[in-house]
């Protein structure tokens, strides 16, 4: 009788500098859109886990905050969100964009690794290949392997595809042996309520452009389950400045009601049933300092202390 092969199991750390596409790779692995994309830098707040399957391999994504020099209490957070994701990891990925090379900021993550990398599996996944020419790739690649030292290097493009069956296939070899971590099912382990808060702060930063890039956070504040089999879900924008609350209502509430609709179209599509969405927008000058606030962006309030 021929024995199956072990199960695996294990998280893997995507980390880089803002924008170096760790949430587009963690929706590329899992085949579904758990983690907040936008053109915007540092969109994702907390660690989020996207679960994919790879023969009998369960691999725990961790897209975390992107790394950055942090000035204000949430910026600290979300770096030590970073960081502790990557040292609590089997396995880390060091994401770097093709077209920026080796900047200030991915020097300086270089450095860090050093202190948590040893007795860790570090990989390097070059990301957005098709923006440089092969000759480029070649003498980045040599000049990153110089500066540490990388179990495994990967060219990708994590919007396109290129590169990633490969990383995915090679992530579920060298994870540990094991049981599951989750059921087969499931693919995040993020609650609903925050990827439903998640899907709609992500339509408000695509629709307000430059204008609120961290002066707002949205709370899922109820979610019933209807007879019919629909959800209602009641959320909170909490914005920090009166002047805030008219830019995201829109004039005529426009802006509001088609931030709405977009996030309940993606939500139901998540969910598969119908959704019934309520968005209120409330000014809270203090927010950025509230703990409870911290706590349901999946962030520890105490991390962000100088």
């Amino acid at each position: 009788m021929t024995e199956s092969p072990p199960t695996r199991a294990g998280f893997v750390a995507l980390i880089g500098e803002p924008n170096a596409g760790k949430s587009t790779l963690t929706n590329r692995m899992v085949g579904a859109k758990v983690s907040i994309v936008t053109h915007k830098v540092q969109t994702t707040r907390a660690r989020i886990r996207g679960v994919a399957i790879e023969g009998e391999t369960q691999i725990v994504f961790v897209d975390t905050p992107g790394l950055f020099r942090p000035r204000r209490r949430l910026d600290r957070a979300m770096v030590a969100a970073a960081w502790g994701g990557a040292a609590d990891a089997d396995v880390v990925v060091l994401l770097v964009e093709a077209h920026r090379g080796v900047t200030p900021g991915v020097e300086a993550i270089l450095d860090r690794l050093g202190e948590i990398g040893a007795g860790r599996i570090v990989a390097l996944a070059v990301n957005k290949i098709d923006r440089v020419k092969s000759e480029a790739l070649l003498g980045l690649t040599q000049d990153l392997n110089s500066r540490f030292a990388f179990a495994r290097t990967f060219l990708i493009s994590a919007e396109k595809g290129h590169g990633c069956d490969d990383l995915k296939a090679w992530l579920a070899e060298v994870l540990p042996e094991g049981p599951w971590l989750y059921p087969e099912d499931q693919i995040a382990d993020l609650p609903l309520r925050m990827i439903a808060a998640e899907t709609t702060r992500e339509k408000l930063t695509l629709r307000l452009h430059q204008e609120l890039p961290y002066q707002l956070t949205v709370e899922t504040e109820a979610w019933e389950e209807r007879d019919d089999g629909s959800a209602r879900i009641d959320q909170i924008v909490y914005v920090a400045r009166d002047g805030h609350k008219g830019i995201v209502l829109g004039k005529k509430g426009e802006t509001i009601k088609a931030v709405s609709k977009a996030a309940r179209e993606e939500l139901e599509e998540f969910l598969g049933r119908r959704v019934h969405l309520f968005l209120q927008v409330k000014v809270r000058p203090g927010w950025l300092e509230e703990a409870e606030r911290y706590g349901e962006m999946g962030l520890d309030f105490r991390d962000g202390q100088p």
